[in-house]
């Protein structure tokens, strides 16, 4: 009898664990959730974000289009995570077995959805960069035709460059015989020679050879590859957890209405 009550307590103390750590872990996905849906929306009303600089580009390609709904993508994931945090909390409080089937389906869904996202991108890894160059082609174009003239575009260069420490799309060519260069005696935008106080020339321009706005950010992916690649790994093993916890919880309650 007394070996009973004891495996009954271990197994309480057990059920109690799972219920907390699942509240825990489902309290953080929530608040994610609302940090994410938050800065959708605020992607979605600000006018003067990247996203209206893509839309502004000439002879961009149909594909990039897709990239100016990112504001929806993000209010789409961050309401996911609100609804999964939601249910995994609720569920593990109120030891609802219908909420913790919802909650284990949601995120087996997303699970399947992400490896099947991984085989995508590494399928068509020449479609993605057939269409970094159409980008590219697109955008220096734009330089070309706007930059200096148009105040908007040009403003939104300026702080991208400042920001990453880059220098046009490809480099400081993309310049060459923008209205910027026309009227500025065949100047270069000092971000192209490390925001020096000297006339920013072909001369100081290639030898400063700041790297284009593209390469620097091609080049951050690059180098944290097996940081990007981990934190994925992360999450996959988060989620089989996750679904493992719900599924032992689920078994564990005794059949309910609720």
């Amino acid at each position: 009898m007394q070996i009973q009550v004891q495996l009954s307590a271990g197994t309480m103390g057990c059920f109690t664990f799972l219920k907390a750590m699942m509240f825990v872990f489902n309290g953080i996905i929530f608040l994610a959730g609302i940090g994410i849906l938050g800065v959708g929306i605020w992607v979605k009303v600000d006018s003067g974000s990247v996203l209206s600089f893509l839309g502004k580009i000439e002879n961009v390609p149909p594909e990039i289009s897709q990239v100016l709904n990112v504001g929806y993508l993000l209010i789409a994931i961050g309401a996911l995570l609100v609804v999964i945090g939601f249910l995994g909390c609720c569920g593990a409080v109120r030891e609802s077995k219908c909420m913790l089937l919802l909650f284990f389906l949601i995120v087996l869904l997303v699970f399947i959805a992400e490896v099947a996202g991984a085989v995508v991108i590494l399928a068509f890894q020449p479609l993605a960069a057939n269409l970094f160059a159409k980008v590219g082609q697109a955008a220096s174009d734009n330089i070309k035709s706007s930059y200096g003239r148009n105040a908007d575009l040009t403003g939104l260069w300026n702080s991208t460059m400042d920001t990453l420490k880059c220098c046009g799309f490809n480099n400081f060519t993309d310049f060459r015989n923008s209205p910027y260069y026309n009227s500025s005696t065949s100047m270069y935008p000092p971000q192209c020679c490390g925001n020096t106080n000297n006339p920013c020339n072909q001369t100081v321009a290639e030898n400063t050879m700041t790297a284009g706005c593209f390469p620097k950010i091609k080049s951050l992916v690059d180098g944290n590859t097996v940081v990007i690649i981990a934190v994925a790994l992360g999450i996959a093993a988060l989620e089989l957890c996750a679904m493992v916890v719900s599924m032992t919880l689920y078994c564990r309650i005794k059949s309910t209405m609720a």
